[in-house]
C-alpha cells in the first residue's frame, strides 16, 4: 500500500523541477531533435502508444483494485481527453488538434502537475501515471511548436475555448446520468485545488471560463514569444 500523495512534499517539489527541466532541455536542445522523417515517425508513434499504453493499464489497475467506477472512470477529465487527442496528434501528425493540445493541453496539465489531484504517492503506478502522462501532454506541445514549427495564433485560443463548450453540455449530460463530476462542474474536488478561489458552485464554472480564456491567451503570448526567440537565435 502506498503513502498518501502530499502536495508540495519533497516528492512534488522534485518531480515538478524534473519535469522543468525536460521542458527546458527541449528548449535547448531543440536544433538536436532533428531526425529523418521515418524516424521522427517512429518516435512520435513510440510516445502516443506509451501515452495510450499507460493509460490502458491505469484501466486495469483501477479494475483490479475495484477502484473503476461510472462516477469517475470515465476518459472524461479534460487532461484524459487531452491524453487521447495528444495521442492521436503524435499517430497522425493531425495539424487540427495541435490547438488543443497547445491550449487545452498544455494549460489543463500545468495547473494537474501543479495542484493534483492524486492520492498515490511515489513509486506507485498511479504516481507514474499521473505524471508522465501529463508531462508528456506539456512536452508534446513544445515539441509541436519548437520543432516541428507549429506557431499558436490566437484565432487558436479562440478556437479552443468554442471546442470546450461544445464538449461542455455533453460532460454536464454524463454527470447527470452517472451521477458524477467530471471536469469538476459539479462540485470542487476535496484535497483543494486553484478552483478554491473561484467562488462557490455553480458561479465558479463561469470564473473557470474565464480562467481557462486567460491561462490561455497567457499560453498564447508566452509561447508566441519563445517561437520568435527561437528563430532569432537560429537564424530564421
Amino acid at each position: 500500500m502506498s503513502a498518501p500523495f502530499v502536495m508540495f512534499s519533497t516528492v512534488h517539489i522534485a518531480t515538478l523541477c524534473v519535469i522543468l527541466a525536460l521542458m527546458i532541455s527541449l528548449f535547448a536542445f531543440r536544433k538536436k531533435f532533428q531526425f529523418d522523417m521515418q524516424t521522427t515517425r517512429r518516435i512520435e508513434r513510440g510516445i502516443a502508444l506509451s501515452l495510450i499504453g499507460m493509460e490502458i493499464l491505469y484501466h486495469v489497475w483501477m479494475v483490479q483494485s475495484e477502484r473503476w467506477r461510472l462516477v469517475d472512470s470515465l476518459p472524461l477529465e479534460l487532461c484524459s481527453l487531452s491524453l487521447l487527442v495528444t495521442a492521436f496528434l503524435l499517430w497522425t501528425g493531425n495539424k487540427h488538434v495541435v490547438d488543443f493540445v497547445v491550449f487545452a493541453g498544455i494549460g489543463g496539465a500545468l495547473q494537474a502537475i501543479v495542484t493534483p489531484v492524486l492520492d498515490m504517492d511515489f513509486p506507485h503506478f498511479r504516481y507514474f501515471h499521473f505524471f508522465f502522462t501529463h508531462a508528456m501532454i506539456i512536452l508534446t506541445g513544445l515539441y509541436f511548436i519548437w520543432i516541428k514549427g507549429y506557431r499558436p495564433t490566437f484565432k487558436g485560443v479562440v478556437k479552443t475555448m468554442v471546442v470546450l463548450n461544445i464538449l461542455l453540455p455533453v460532460i454536464l449530460l454524463v454527470n447527470k446520468l452517472v451521477d458524477g463530476n467530471y471536469m469538476f462542474l459539479r462540485n470542487k474536488p476535496d484535497n483543494g485545488s486553484l478552483l478554491d478561489v473561484l467562488g462557490p458552485y455553480p458561479w465558479y464554472i463561469l470564473s473557470l471560463e474565464a480562467v481557462a480564456f486567460l491561462i490561455f491567451t497567457l499560453l498564447w503570448l508566452g509561447l508566441r514569444k519563445s517561437t520568435r526567440q527561437s528563430r532569432s537565435v537560429s537564424g530564421d
